[in-house]
């Protein structure tokens, strides 16, 4: 799995705080790609990388069984997109929940994003917090971190919809595909 970089133009402002996105698109025909997008605090690209796609055989999906999105997407293709990244984000965000096994692989701060639903229950009951139109939860192994990264987050979401990145890196992945 090679990850292939596509600069924006230009380098990123010295000292620029980032903010990481992390995600998998799955195609029928070609397998999974992973996409990570680094932006700065006004949802600008600094850095993008993808995967080639990833096929997974019969055969794996037998031997993983449940362990298989976890070891996919969190070690196969998250961790080595992280490794591909040139800056440090504040915090790593997905919106993949197998994704946040990625942080096994990263001293970074992992963050999964979904929408706020009507009526769910309340996101501080269940760990999470509300940033924007999204809510956002963090592990246990961040504690000691929560405050600094709910603030990096809440800052973000002041001018960017936490689930729109996503979307980009979708696009821009499929906008490959085509190529």
């Amino acid at each position: 799995m090679e990850p292939r970089t596509v600069g924006p133009g230009g380098d990123p402002a010295a000292g620029a705080r980032a903010f990481g996105f992390l995600t998998t698109v799955e195609s029928a025909a070609h397998g999974v790609f992973g996409g990570y997008l680094l932006v700065d605090a006004w949802g600008r690209p600094l850095e993008f990388h993808c995967t080639a796609p990833v096929k997974v055989s019969r055969a794996q999906q037998i031997l993983y069984g449940a362990t298989l999105a976890p070891h996919l997407h969190g070690q196969q293709i998250g961790a080595t997109l992280l490794a591909e990244g040139g800056l440090a984000p504040q915090v790593v965000l997905t919106d993949v929940e197998s994704m946040m096994h990625v942080r096994g692989h990263t001293s970074l701060p992992v963050a999964f994003v979904c929408g706020a639903p009507a009526g769910a229950a309340e996101p501080a009951a269940t760990g999470g917090f509300v940033a924007g139109a999204a809510t956002v939860s963090t592990l246990e192994s961040d504690a000691d971190r929560r405050d600094a990264v709910r603030g990096a987050i809440e800052e973000l979401a002041a001018s960017v919809d936490l689930r729109e990145p996503f979307e980009r890196i979708r696009a821009a992945i499929e906008e490959a595909q085509r190529h």
